[in-house]
């Protein structure tokens, strides 16, 4: 599915996330949780000098911003190449916002540096 075809959430819907994300980025928020509901997104991880890996993401939909996602990513179609992180679903909507302003920037759709480093625990 491709971001362009997004079709933004309710205010309703956005509403309820709104207290946890501030500034511009809330203009995204409709948009991410839209993609949020899908529960999947494909894409690809740019590498610098070599080929962009496209992986498939896929994460369990919860109602509350304080409820937990899990989310799974599989690299290559290699199931050892298999990753999964675990956090409020309103941290993974922050994430899913910085995919999106990435992608309207650089026309890229992959997750930001951050979600990577929390993906395989790797302290800043």
């Amino acid at each position: 599915m491709a971001l362009e075809q997004l079709q933004p959430a309710t205010d309703q819907q956005a509403s309820v996330y709104s207290p946890y994300i501030q500034g511009s980025k809330r203009n995204f928020l409709p948009y991410a949780i839209s993609l949020y509901q899908k529960g999947v997104l494909e894409g690809h991880r740019k590498i610098e000098g070599s080929d962009n890996i496209p992986f498939v993401a896929t994460w369990n939909i919860v109602t509350l911003p304080s409820d937990l996602t899990r989310c799974r990513m599989q690299f290559d179609g290699n199931a050892e190449l298999s990753y999964e992180v675990t956090m409020a679903s309103f941290e993974f909507i922050s994430f899913l916002i910085e995919l999106i302003e990435n992608y309207k920037r650089y026309r890229v759709t992959d997750f930001s540096q951050a979600f990577y480093r929390k993906m395989l625990r790797i302290e800043d």
